[in-house]
């Protein structure tokens, strides 16, 4: 591998490792603090239909 690859690799290892720091984290509901973290499928489905919400058609 010549020195520009390298460059490259280590470029998007940092933008990737930039990404999995953005990731959401998993909320606690608000209103019972015994039940468990959300999934993240239930966090996604949730802000989906929540945009759902807020269109018109």
């Amino acid at each position: 591998m010549s020195k520009s690859d390298d460059q490259k690799i280590a470029a998007l290892a940092k933008k990737n490792a930039a990404k999995a720091a953005k990731a959401k984290p998993n909320k606690r509901r608000q209103y019972d603090r015994t039940l468990p973290p959300e999934q993240e499928d239930d966090v996604d489905v949730r802000d989906f239909f929540s945009e759902m919400k807020k269109r018109e058609f």
